[in-house]
């Protein structure tokens, strides 16, 4: 298809687009964090050998119990706090019916009606609009195990370690209406799962996957129309990708005069398109009934004020407070609260200087640099975050400036982590010259060889005050003042 054509099926894509509101609802499930399974004290670790992380009850002998991992509450309520989520205090698990061949018991753990977390709102941004999501619920339950098709040229393969683990499934109300919200809200939901350390987040490890459901239906309509889910996708830009495709699927059958069927889909991300596992099951399907193997439990209100209290600060309300404190920047307060482990150095450089906007500088600049470079995230990052703040002293006090800092001694220290800044300064000649007479001195050799551009500064060309200032940078080799240089060039030169 030529250039012209690709413009005219764009151009008509965007019209038929235009006739409907997407409506997308997630499901994402959460991983937690937690050292043993769900129901036993199975290790919950990834990457051990296939079936090594197993035990009777695990694998669901007759006979065996299950005891609940009072850790994996915590976590729920954690998020459910952090969520502006109502906390069901009285709870149960159930058993919801359905047979996988990775699932050992026949039934999966869940909960259906109380989950642990009810309502509650996602913040989230597109460019410059804010939306705030609404939940419908969060709930407790176990994972399945995993079918490897690859492992056997003959037989598939079953590996149960991933069997028992707690999840988080985090249910949204049909409330997004684009894949970029879409993009947006699970870019949300992993930043503060990793936020409150009850999940790493890892989509391509499969500790946080996600489900759309996607339907259209015309813009002047109230009614959802037929949905389609989409399983499994594993990683935020699949997320975006997926919903794209489904759309422009379902506006292509109900253009053509045909029926939406509800499926369950998967999708396939090297050829980019999704294609159909089953009919979807209903509620009801599943056969919900109490677990009669495990008690109901409550949660108390002493319970409740403990979680409350060891919550952190949240990303919005430090963003808040760095714009408005601190007087930095919106993107600098975004970038910094975009990952908990970036905010954790900054606190401690700022506990050892005043100099919020020098410290994000250096922590934007150089060392974001670095940890580029070496792919690499901070949490291994050599230097300490006080000698950052050493560093950010040293230029304050004048002793170098941010070029030579940033490009020699920075560079330096990494080198040589156990130096201070000052020893790495003196031992390479690299402190500035504040004495007046040197820098004039440096002053009036750039002034007596450049008479040429005096003249055309004193004739009205005042942007040549950078070439003078530059030329006093080089002959003092980086060393001079330059607050003294731009002192002394403003009076002779004016």
């Amino acid at each position: 298809m030529g250039d012209r054509g690709k413009l005219l099926c764009t151009f008509a894509s965007v019209i038929k687009n235009d006739k409907y509101q997407v409506v997308i609802g997630l499901e994402v499930h959460a991983q937690l964090l937690t050292k043993s399974k769900l129901f036993c004290g199975d290790s919950a670790a990834f990457g051990a050998a296939p079936n090594t992380h197993i035990s009777p009850i695990t694998l669901a002998h007759p006979g065996t119990l299950p005891k609940m991992n009072k850790e994996a509450i915590e976590y729920a309520v954690k998020l459910g706090l952090a969520l502006h989520c109502d906390i069901e205090q009285q709870n149960y698990f159930a058993r919801k019916n359905y047979f996988y061949p990775d699932l050992p018991k026949g039934y999966q753990v869940s909960q259906h009606t109380t989950p642990i977390c009810k309502n509650g709102t996602v913040r989230i941004k597109t460019g410059e609009i804010v939306r705030h999501i609404r939940l419908n619920r969060i709930h407790i339950e176990e994972d399945a195990g995993k079918s490897l098709h690859d492992a056997n040229d003959l037989y598939t393969s079953i590996d149960l370690n991933r069997a028992g683990v707690p999840l988080l499934e985090i249910v949204s109300e049909p409330d997004l209406h684009s894949s970029e919200e879409a993009f947006a809200y699970v870019t949300e939901l992993r930043r503060l799962v990793r936020w409150l350390n009850i999940c790493d987040g890892n989509m391509e490890e499969g500790s946080m996957r996600c489900d759309a459901n996607i339907s259209i239906r015309l813009k002047d309509e109230t009614k959802l129309g037929t949905r389609v889910e989409v399983k499994n996708l594993n990683s935020i830009r699949n997320v975006k990708r997926a919903i794209d495709f489904e759309v422009n699927r379902l506006i292509d059958i109900v253009e053509s005069g045909e029926k939406v069927l509800q499926q369950t889909r998967s999708y396939d991300a090297d050829a980019n398109t999704t294609f159909s596992l089953r009919s979807k099951e209903e509620a009801d399907d599943y056969r919900y009934f109490a677990d009669p193997d495990l008690t109901p439990f409550n949660i108390t209100d002493e319970f409740l004020q403990r979680v409350k209290a060891s919550l952190p600060a949240l990303p919005e309300e430090l963003e808040k407070k760095y714009k408005t404190e601190f007087c930095l920047a919106d993107y600098d307060a975004q970038v910094i609260c975009g990952d908990k482990t970036l905010v954790d150095f900054f606190e401690a450089i700022i506990q050892h200087t005043n100099n919020y906007k020098a410290a994000v500088n250096w922590l934007m600049g150089p060392v974001k640099s670095y940890l580029n470079e070496k792919d690499m995230d901070i949490s291994s990052f050599p230097l300490s975050p006080q000698k950052i703040s050493t560093l950010v002293q040293l230029v304050d006090d004048g002793k170098v400036n941010f070029s030579i800092a940033s490009s020699k001694i920075f560079t330096a220290l990494l080198a040589a982590p156990l130096k201070t800044p000052l020893q790495i300064a003196i031992e390479q000649n690299l402190l500035q010259e504040t004495d007046s007479g040197s820098v004039e001195a440096w002053v009036d050799e750039v002034i007596a060889k450049m008479p040429d551009k005096i003249k055309e500064y004193k004739s009205g060309k005042k942007g040549l005050i950078g070439l003078f200032v530059g030329e006093v940078k080089k002959i003092s080799k980086g060393k001079a003042d330059m607050n003294l240089v731009n002192k002394l060039l403003a009076e002779k030169l004016n």
